[in-house]
């Protein structure tokens, strides 16, 4: 998978028609408007899916592929994933990175010590908020902004930041 991105989650059957509801896991729910295709995580391989229309449901997206035109056809797929290349990800403007880009990656601060791993990314309206693991399995909550994070390499997984009054 990593060539692939996830945008979202067949979590039903929508209709008799093969329609499925898809919640997204994509920052832009309007992506799947410009998409042709996605694809079916099958676990050892990847279905193609050239999507034919998208409808909005509450937080979910209604799904209806080319040549799938029957329940039976597509209530198998419950519960995987749709995915694109990553090639085919939405450009990101400097200092925003994808989720899946941090998680792993170890963090030091500006005077190189390590302070763990980045397990989880907290996203909330002011800011994210990167959760670090440390060796002594406590968690470590870090603002991503300015003043805390200064580099991020994901080439790497290495992250630089400041240690601000309060974080430790």
């Amino acid at each position: 998978m990593d060539d692939y991105i996830r945008v979202g989650v067949i979590t039903s059957t929508h209709g008799i028609k093969g329609e499925v509801k898809v919640y997204p896991t994509t920052d832009d729910i309007n992506r799947f408007e410009y998409l042709d295709r996605v694809y079916l995580d099958l676990g050892k391989e990847y279905k193609p899916l050239r999507i034919e229309q998208v409808r909005y449901y509450k937080q979910l997206i209604i799904l209806k592929f080319k040549d799938i035109n029957d329940i039976n056809d597509i209530e198998k797929y419950k519960g995987k994933d749709l995915l694109i290349p990553k090639d085919e990800a939405i450009k990101l403007n400097e200092d925003e990175y994808f989720i899946f880009d941090l998680i792993d990656s170890e963090v030091y601060s500006e005077d190189g010590t390590k302070l763990g791993i980045v397990t989880e990314v907290l996203t909330s309206s002011a800011n994210d908020v990167y959760v670090v693991k440390t060796s002594d399995n406590r968690e470590l909550l870090l603002p991503a902004i300015k003043e805390c994070i200064l580099d991020v390499d994901t080439a790497n997984k290495k992250i630089i930041v400041h240690l601000m009054d309060g974080l430790l």
